[in-house]
């Protein structure tokens, strides 16, 4: 039993490296990546076990074929990226064709502003996105992350567990920060793309007024014209 596992241990440090070995070997048989919660509830523990443990999992694995790699509350257990091409060439696979410019730049505004908008995208790179966006979902870079609650609703994309692996990182926290010149452009960027939107929203809203156009007595001469009509009716 998990429990008598964990209670046999001698000192709760050796607890600990005993949880550690089983969230192992449940993230080794996953077919996807676990949440903190699902390992917590399966090894009868709490959360914050399950943090404790990971973290000296992770710490384990520096040096060995395989690392964690994190995103938001799940947690997966994947290949050094160094082994990626005798692991290719053990399975028979093609090595993924590298992302243009484009599809680059595009994914990496998405990494650092996640979760964003195609308009917010196109407001900041000046151009259609919606060819390199296609791509960069079909390579399961990035995601459908909800959406934005605005006029339209449009999506919030998002980076994946791909990503991650795509770049060699850990986690998104890992991602190197952007020069200061440059995050001040983005944040200029920003806010013209807000008072883009809010002029086009603006503009959509008259143009629905002026489909239903009425004089400014319009009330009272419905009002007039009912009380005609029940006249008419006694």
């Amino acid at each position: 039993m998990v429990t008598d596992l964990l209670t046999d241990a001698e000192s709760p440090a050796r607890a600990s490296e005993a949880l550690s070995v089983l969230i192992e070997s449940l993230l080794f048989v996953a077919a996807e990546p676990l949440t903190l919660a699902r390992l917590a509830a399966v090894l009868l523990v709490e959360p914050t076990q399950v943090e404790g443990a990971l973290s000296e999992l992770d710490a384990s694995l520096v040096g060995r074929g395989l690392r964690l790699q994190r995103k938001n509350d799940l947690v997966q257990l994947t290949t050094l990226p160094s082994a990626a091409p005798v692991i290719e060439r053990l399975l028979g696979l093609d090595t993924n064709p590298k992302l243009s410019p484009a599809a680059l730049e595009t994914l990496a505004m998405i990494a650092y502003r996640q979760p964003v908008t195609r308009t917010q995208l196109e407001a900041i790179r000046g151009v259609n996105c919606d060819g390199v966006i296609r791509t960069l979902l079909s390579r399961s870079l990035i995601e459908d992350q909800g959406r934005l609650d605005a006029v339209g609703r449009p999506i919030l994309y998002g980076t994946t567990f791909e990503f991650l692996q795509y770049f060699s990182l850990n986690c998104v926290e890992d991602l190197p920060p952007l020069p200061e010149a440059i995050m001040a452009e983005l944040a200029a960027r920003d806010a013209q793309a807000v008072t883009v939107a809010d002029e086009t929203t603006t503009e959509a809203r008259a143009e629905v007024d002026t489909r239903r156009p009425i004089n400014e007595h319009g009330a009272a001469d419905h009002a007039i014209a009912d009380d005609g009509a029940t006249e008419r009716g006694a």
